[in-house]
C-alpha cells in the first residue's frame, strides 16, 4: 500500500463534514441583495469583509481567498488533504502587472485519505504521472508534483515533449536531461535547475520533492 509522506491524517482529523462534500447542501444566498461595506481584517491566505443585506439590514463577514503563488498554493491544498490532480499551464493565470498568481480549475481535485483508491482517468493527456500510467489508484500529493515538473521543463527545456501515451508498454526509453539542452535553450538550463527538475519528475512518486521540500530548494 502507498502512503503519502506528508498531510497523510489530514482528513483523519477533520469532521466528516469537511471532506464529505457529496452530502453537503450549499444554502446559497441572493448575491444581489449584498454589499461590502468594508474590510476588516486579513490573514496569511484571505481577506476578510464585513457584508451587509441591503433589503433586511443583516451583517455578516465574506472571506474572499488571496492569490498565492504556484508552489505556495500547492502546499496550502496539500496541508488542506486535498489534490488538485490537474496542475498545467492552462490552470494558471498570472496577473503579470501586479506579479500574482492564481490556481485555477479544481473540479477533478479530491481529497486525500490513506488506502482509498482513487480514479486514474484525471489529469490531461500530456501530464499525466506515471503512477497513472501503471493504474496505481492509492496514489496521492506526488501526482500534482510531477505536473509541476512538467511545467517546469516546458519552461526551462521549450524542446521537451512531455508526451505520454495510453499505457507504460508505450513509454519512450529513459534519457540523460543533457540529451533536451540545446543552442535554444542552454541559457535557461543551469546545474541547479536540472537537478530539481530530476528531483521532480521521478518516476516513484515517493521520491519526488514534497511542496516544501520544492519551495527551499537551492534553485
Amino acid at each position: 500500500m502507498s502512503k503519502a509522506r506528508v498531510y497523510a491524517d489530514v482528513n483523519i482529523h477533520r469532521p466528516r463534514e469537511y471532506w464529505d462534500y457529496e452530502s453537503l447542501t450549499v444554502q446559497w444566498g441572493d448575491q444581489d441583495d449584498s454589499e461590502v461595506v468594508r474590510k476588516i481584517g486579513r490573514g496569511k491566505y484571505s481577506e476578510v469583509f464585513e457584508g451587509i443585506n441591503v433589503n433586511s439590514n443583516e451583517r455578516y463577514v465574506i472571506k474572499i481567498l488571496k492569490p498565492v503563488k504556484k508552489k505556495k498554493a500547492l502546499d496550502y491544498c496539500h496541508s488542506q488533504g486535498i489534490m488538485h490532480r490537474d496542475v498545467k499551464p492552462h490552470n494558471v493565470m498570472i496577473d503579470h502587472e501586479l506579479r500574482k498568481l492564481r490556481l485555477i480549475d479544481w473540479g477533478l481535485a479530491e481529497f486525500y485519505h490513506p488506502a482509498k483508491e482513487y480514479n486514474v482517468c484525471v489529469a490531461s493527456r500530456y501530464f499525466k504521472g506515471p503512477e497513472l500510467l501503471v493504474d496505481l489508484q492509492d496514489y496521492d500529493y506526488p501526482l500534482d508534483m510531477w505536473r509541476l515538473g512538467c511545467m517546469f521543463a516546458g519552461m526551462n527545456l521549450s524542446s521537451m515533449a512531455m508526451t505520454t501515451k495510453t499505457s507504460l508498454s508505450k513509454l519512450p526509453s529513459r534519457k540523460p536531461w543533457s540529451r533536451f539542452v540545446n543552442a535554444d535553450n542552454q541559457h535557461l538550463v543551469s546545474p541547479e535547475a536540472v537537478d530539481f527538475l530530476d528531483k521532480l519528475l521521478r518516476y516513484d512518486h515517493q521520491d519526488r520533492l514534497t511542496v516544501k521540500e520544492a519551495m527551499v530548494y537551492l534553485y
